[in-house]
């Protein structure tokens, strides 16, 4: 399984040593935990811009699948962004900066809370959106996956899933340039952060079980989010119309990240059940887990 995930995934030599040390005792933990708990079990999983949560979340699912034969459904908290329109009516009615994908505020939370609904509940036969990164649009609906067979575990990534809102002292001064020069008023950091506390915070519940993959600092996120950027780019090198970034692009797009990404390497500590604590190669330093386990 770990050599045709490898090859799957273009992973070097080195991913052998982190599926063995870190990957699979973490789908270990997260299987004892489903066989202990009644229903569908839900992980979510929070960490910064190409930390790596995609590669571990489907690592999980090919382990868990494969190891114990469940039915594993795999989602990410980006396939539910709204489409561009959308945005850019959020832009025109509240906030100019609200036409750029990301933050809390840019995703349809009414979707991913009837489709948390629906695998809680284990429905059959409804779809899970997919979000196109290249055209910066949902896939149309007849390429959204189906829900086929009862899921026993799902795994929910995201780059904000599982952070804390911040109060009205943290939102009082801007932490970047794009704050500082389109956000002078704070209107829209208020506005994303109401968004969190109202509609985000309140799914965190469903969760059974937490994961964070933590960040050395705040400057990785450049420079891993840059890296997804020119795989993205090799994939779609024919696409008309492409809304792939360069690295100026990346540079202005992270930093509408930097306030929550940062709240969460503070705080995410207080509600995860394991954290990967990376370094500036992405490499697993350490891996507390907390007792609960």
């Amino acid at each position: 399984m770990l050599s045709t995930f490898m090859k799957q995934h273009k992973l070097p030599e080195a991913f052998i040593l982190t599926a063995k040390e870190h990957y699979q005792p973490l789908a270990e933990q997260i299987h004892s935990q489903f066989t202990q708990h009644d229903g569908a079990f839900f992980v979510g999983i929070n960490g910064c811009q190409g930390s790596g949560k995609s590669t571990l979340t489907d690592y999980l699912a090919e382990y868990l699948a494969t190891t114990y034969q469940l039915t594993i459904v795999v989602m990410s908290l980006d396939d539910f962004y709204l489409t561009g329109e959308k945005r850019q009516q959020l832009a025109d009615n509240v906030h100019p900066l609200l036409a750029t994908r990301g933050v809390p505020g840019t995703h349809d939370t009414n979707a991913l809370k009837q489709t948390l609904q629906q695998l809680k509940t284990k429905q059959i036969g409804f779809t899970i959106p997919r979000f196109n990164k290249a055209t910066d649009e949902p896939y149309p609906e007849s390429q959204w996956p189906i829900i086929d067979k009862p899921a026993d575990i799902i795994l929910l990534e995201g780059w904000c899933w599982g952070v804390k809102p911040q109060t009205d002292e943290q939102l009082a001064a801007p932490v970047n340039e794009l704050e500082l020069k389109h956000d002078t008023d704070g209107l829209w950091r208020h506005y994303v952060n109401q968004q969190l506390k109202s509609y985000y915070q309140p799914l965190y519940k469903a969760m059974d079980f937490w994961l964070a993959l933590q960040a050395p600092s705040f400057d990785c996120v450049y420079k891993w989010r840059l890296e997804q950027e020119k795989k993205l780019q090799a994939r779609n090198i024919n696409l008309p119309n492409s809304k792939v970034m360069g690295s100026a692009g990346v540079l202005n797009f992270t930093q509408y990240f930097q306030r929550l990404s940062v709240q969460a390497c503070n705080t995410i500590s207080q509600s995860a059940d394991a954290i990967f604590y990376l370094d500036h190669n992405r490499n697993i330093t350490k891996m507390p887990i907390t007792d609960a386990l």
